[in-house]
């Protein structure tokens, strides 16, 4: 795995947008109660969609690991707004699997080992913002 990540994002004008990763391509939108077309998940959906599916593998991944039969695997993901901030304060993520619950809830505990996402949202990075003028 490379130790730098690139993913960009290409305005498509209102409030959508195109992300591009690796080739594979995500429409970006707000819905029309906020003023877009609804072309899209909402960027805040895709924040929630990174945990719930990063998450999800990495479930499935240490139940393989360990040679743990999993038929199946759902992660959930509820963000609760921080007051009126423009943020969330809380993220719910909720494991479901079709194995005893003791066991469900330790593979739990060994994917928030592995999850890059859980991760990077436990000790924040920082963020640096840059601007460059195009040509």
């Amino acid at each position: 795995m490379a130790d730098a990540l690139e993913v960009t994002a290409i305005w498509d004008g209102g409030y959508a947008a195109t992300v591009e990763a690796r080739g594979h391509r995500i429409a970006v939108d707000e819905p029309a109660s906020a003023g877009g077309e609804d072309g899209g998940a909402m960027p805040t959906e895709i924040f929630c969609a990174a945990l719930a599916s990063c998450f999800c593998l990495a479930v499935a991944h240490v139940a393989r690991r360990d040679g743990i039969e999993l038929p199946a695997v759902t992660v959930d993901t509820r963000a609760e707004r921080a007051g009126r901030e423009l943020r969330y304060g809380r993220v719910v993520v909720t494991t479901r699997a079709p194995v005893p619950a003791g066991e469900l809830e330790t593979l739990v505990t060994r994917a928030r080992r592995v999850c890059w996402v859980s991760n990077t949202l436990a000790t924040p990075p920082a963020v640096e913002y840059r601007s460059t003028e195009e040509p």
